[in-house]
């Protein structure tokens, strides 16, 4: 045997060690009676490419309209937080159907993961008219009581901002009910191609109305308005016409189940109420940011975009762990919910570690993509190092713990702790700390490190126990 004969032989062999070590660590952690690692992964990696995308979208969409300067980025910082927290409800009751259908899909049961699925998507719609149609009708009071500090160009932009997010509200909602049936029954690459298709067309409209035409603000309203119309059309389509589990029709949406609705309820309900009251504390967070001034405004939403980018896997896995856990609680295997909890938060600290490493050194780019000014930069790099620091060890345990408690029905629970958390700690040592001490900006986001470590400790502690797997939803 010649000696390149002999360096490959030996290449070929440390290659298949370790490919078999890989399997061996993935069957040991991801692997139980419920559920396999081939089908985990499966679950997985299309959700982790949708997040990807999405907050690359997202930094890229506060880039291009941060070169219709600081009033714009600082109104759509403002209003997007406001956003997140009226979203964030169409969101919690289509979680309430992912869980119910991932519990039915669990033991089998495909009528109903057709039925549940259909429900949802109605509650979600009727939420979101509603919703939309409040806002839009009383949003000078809204905005004067939230941002009445800011000045008045960022209360224009904000206001226009704000109307026609409202207009898609309806349009996204349909859309994430939709993705939360199909998360349920583990089919999760259908929701990547429907995420591509909506914020790729979000990009591209982004370019010709912002950057090409230069709308300004008004672009970004348009933009966000088709994309989701887009959005909400070619899940319907595919759910209709395309998609044999689900098997969706519109005239059984129209009709309301109440017996199927109260099970999505009891966990849709409870974590709307906490979506609202914790993205409530993250509004009341952001009306100290505005007394700060329009650089601080600035500095919030560009740090927040760049400590996002940390998240992609970690929020893939918060995602994927509703499947997972419920399907396990479906079939009434704890032990397998246990294993798949604990090791999902190891490798969301994996995640971050990565990510981490392979980010910080681009920040000086990042910076100017963002057309940062010189008197924030430092600041900006002092929350996003902290953030580095922080979410290996804290952000798992916080946030996505609570995932897997919800999916085994401990809904009431996740979401006293995280309101009081939210309430009693990131908003007034946020205040405490920010406003009343002098620390700015980074007062605010300090609290709200110190909240997740918190969050962490009690969702630990309920995990240990008993009581969040008793709850019998199906």
């Amino acid at each position: 045997m010649t000696k390149q004969n002999k360096t490959r032989l030996r290449r070929g062999c440390k290659k298949g060690n370790i490919k078999q070590k890989t399997v061996r660590i993935l069957d040991k952690y991801f692997t139980g009676e419920s559920i396999t690692y081939q089908e985990i992964i499966t679950i997985i990696i299309p959700i982790l490419v949708d997040q990807a995308f999405l907050i690359l979208m997202s930094l890229l969409n506060t880039a291009m309209i941060a070169s219709a300067g600081v009033a714009a980025v600082s109104a759509v910082n403002m209003v997007d937080s406001l956003n997140i927290f009226l979203v964030n409800v169409f969101i919690a009751i289509a979680t309430g159907g992912t869980v119910i259908v991932a519990q039915y899909k669990g033991i089998g049961d495909r009528k109903m993961v057709t039925k549940t699925a259909t429900q949802a998507v109605s509650a979600v719609t009727l939420f979101s008219i509603v919703l939309s149609a409040a806002v839009i009708i009383f949003n000078g009071p809204i905005l004067n009581v939230l941002f009445g500090d800011a000045e008045r160009e960022v209360l224009e932009n904000a206001k226009l901002y704000l109307i026609g997010s409202c207009f898609s509200y309806p349009f996204i909602a349909i859309y994430q009910a939709v993705c939360g049936g199909l998360r349920g029954v583990g089919e999760t690459k259908p929701v990547l191609g429907l995420s591509l298709l909506m914020n790729l067309t979000n990009t591209i409209l982004n370019i010709i109305f912002i950057i090409i035409f230069n709308f300004g603000v008004l672009g970004l309203v348009i933009s966000v308005i088709s994309a989701r119309i887009v959005g909400m059309v070619a899940s319907l389509l595919y759910i209709i016409r395309y998609n044999d589990t689900i098997r969706f029709q519109i005239k059984n949406a129209l009709h309301l189940d109440f017996t199927i609705l109260k099970k999505v309820m009891f966990i849709g309900i409870p974590f709307a109420a906490e979506q609202l009251f914790f993205n409530g504390g993250k509004l009341i967070t952001q009306t100290f940011i505005v007394k700060l001034g329009t650089l601080a405004l600035t500095a919030n939403a560009i740090a927040g975009s760049l400590t996002l980018l940390f998240q992609i896997g970690p929020n893939a896995l918060s995602i994927a762990i509703v499947t997972v856990v419920g399907q396990c609680i479906g079939r009434r295997n704890i032990k397998d919910a246990r294993r798949f909890t604990t090791s999902f938060i190891f490798l969301s600290s994996i995640f971050f570690v990565v990510t981490v490493v392979m980010l910080m050194p681009f920040f000086p780019l990042l910076m100017k993509m963002f057309s940062a000014p010189n008197e924030i930069i430092g600041t900006i790099f002092i929350i996003v190092l902290m953030t580095a620091v922080a979410q290996p060890i804290l952000w798992a345990p916080a946030f996505l713990m609570p995932s897997a408690l919800r999916a085994a029905g401990d809904s009431n629970f996740t979401s006293i702790a995280s309101l009081l958390s939210m309430w009693f700690v990131r908003v007034i040592l946020g205040y405490i700390l920010g406003v009343t001490l002098g620390f700015g900006i980074i007062g605010v986001w300090v609290a709200m490190i110190i909240e997740w470590s918190i969050r962490g400790v009690v969702f630990y502690l309920r995990f240990r126990g008993e009581k969040w797997y008793q709850h019998k939803l199906v």
